[in-house]
């Protein structure tokens, strides 16, 4: 049926950066429809560009590297107004505390919500204190959501597996968020005389960025015409971030070129000959969907979400966790490689990703949810 006023739509997440950059064809098909969107997340520089798609921001205080009962029931507290005064149709919600504490100031608000784990990060990587709180949270918080969707079969399973779904029958398998395969279409390979490794994120120690930049000191001098770089935001409000004193200290090194951050990724992908993610755990990572689909080979390791994208030795290759070593050799491997393999390789990934990772598949999925949910037909 046609809404008679417009519908509304809320999408919560600990970075309005995250929103941009990873939804912007949700928010596009929402808007085209005449949806109001409004984005709850903290301030910063994409909320210009978020306006800009047609949404409304506000700002919302998320310490996500704190673990203070106090900041966590301010957050409880904000989010439950902002429902009650919105009264949006249903939240989406992504990343740990969002999930977590929106959940539960949802159902108190009574609104309708999705929770979108967009992947586990430290709370499955980790078994310190805090992620034991951070699982009891999760057991509590997820018998809420309409919803609870999962990126990769491997987090859904460890989360039906350690008993953290009350309403495991509300458990939906969405395979990775998506990509836009026309926004990230195949791109010719750079014509050099040197070969340029890219790591693209948020700079966190999780996403192995250690192992790379070692990875990189190991092979400088037996490839000198491997260059090794990083571009994402430094610093970030991530208990597992690098900061920008420390890859300056790289920098100083010779051994990575920093490309400071950017909203626009794909003239660094169209660049670079090879993409790598030495990731402890993902989602379903969009850098290297993204990188398959320009026809980029790919390292990554052999953990949930980055071998939902790679398939070893056909579009890229793994390496083991945690292991600067390992994850040098497939460099090396891939350095070795002919041209025409590493061509032949990238092709294969973007094949699997029109297969596989379609955004539209995901955004339809929205779509039917909401039609569930609402009655509305977008």
């Amino acid at each position: 049926m046609t809404p008679h006023v417009p519908l509304r739509i809320t999408l919560v997440c600990n970075t309005a950066w995250a929103i941009y950059t990873y939804r912007q064809g949700l928010i596009r098909e929402l808007a085209a429809r005449g949806v109001e969107v409004i984005v709850l997340a903290p301030r910063d520089r994409t909320f210009e560009l978020l306006t800009a798609m047609g949404c409304r921001c506000i700002d919302l205080p998320v310490a996500s590297k704190g673990t203070s009962p106090r900041d966590d029931l301010r957050m409880l507290w904000a989010l439950f107004r902002h429902y009650r005064s919105i009264r949006p149709d249903i939240v989406f919600h992504y990343t740990i505390k969002p999930n977590i504490y929106g959940s539960i100031a949802a159902k108190l608000a009574g609104v309708n919500s999705v929770a979108v784990t967009t992947g586990l990060g430290y709370v499955f990587i980790q078994h310190s204190r805090a992620a034991q709180v951070a699982k009891m949270l999760y057991r509590f918080a997820f018998r809420f959501p309409r919803e609870v969707w999962f990126l990769n079969r491997d987090d859904k399973a460890a989360f039906i597996d350690q008993d953290l779904l009350v309403h495991p029958e509300r458990a939906r398998l969405l395979h990775g968020e998506g990509v836009d395969l026309e926004q990230f279409a195949l791109t010719p390979r750079p014509d050099t005389d040197h070969f340029d490794f890219v790591l693209i994120g948020r700079l966190l120690w999780d996403k192995g960025v250690g192992e790379y930049v070692e990875a990189a000191r190991r092979l400088r001098k037996r490839y000198p015409q491997a260059r090794f770089q990083l571009l994402g935001p430094v610093g970030v409000d991530n208990p597992s971030a690098i900061t920008r004193a420390e890859v300056a200290t790289w920098e100083q090194e010779g051994v990575i070129e920093y490309l400071g951050e950017a909203h626009d990724v794909r003239p660094f992908i169209a660049a670079a000959n090879c993409v790598v993610l030495p990731s402890y755990r993902e989602g379903v990572p969009r850098t290297l969907m993204e990188a398959s689909a320009m026809g980029r080979p790919i390292v990554a390791t052999d953990v949930p979400g980055c071998r939902e994208v790679v398939a070893h030795g056909i579009n890229g290759l793994l390496c083991e966790v945690r292991n600067a070593n390992s994850l040098a050799d497939r460099l090396a491997q891939m350095l070795d490689m002919d041209g025409e393999e590493r061509r032949a390789m990238g092709e294969r990934g973007r094949q699997k990703v029109m297969a596989e990772f379609d955004e539209r598949v995901v955004i339809n999925q929205y779509k039917d949810l909401i039609r569930n949910l609402t009655g509305y037909s977008l």
